[in-house]
């Protein structure tokens, strides 16, 4: 079952119908921590999601009276968590990771339920 989180997006929320929606709802998910979105979740090539940077896409979004929905893909970097032994050899480089995410943000609370989509990427 793909992981569930919510988080406040107040900046894209006011934004809906604004030319620069995409944007400010783009900058304000980068702005989070990697542990507020279900990128642990998404990991393929790796098996830890690494703090740093990542990036996000606005896929999709369409909106109802109540709630925006928004498909995004997010960019971001893990790792293969090793023994660090020193005859261990696994390699510590950083392994491009990318999943799909989808929000329902609540247009009055602006408040975004959050998970990860099933079918990610090999």
């Amino acid at each position: 079952m793909p992981e569930y989180r919510k988080i406040k997006l107040p900046r894209a929320c006011r934004a809906w119908g604004e030319p620069d929606f995409e944007h400010v709802l783009k900058t304000e998910l980068e702005g989070l921590q990697v542990d507020q979105l279900p990128l642990q979740a998404g990991i393929a090539a790796s098996s830890y999601a690494l703090s740093g940077p990542f990036q996000a896409m606005v896929i999709a979004a369409s909106a109802n009276d109540a709630v925006i929905h928004v498909k995004a893909g997010v960019f971001y970097q893990g790792i293969v968590a090793g023994c660090s032994c020193a005859d261990d050899p696994t390699t510590t480089e950083p392994v491009q990771e990318y999943c799909e995410i989808a929000l329902d943000l609540d247009r009055t609370s602006c408040e975004a339920a959050v998970h990860l989509l099933a079918g990610q990427p090999e």
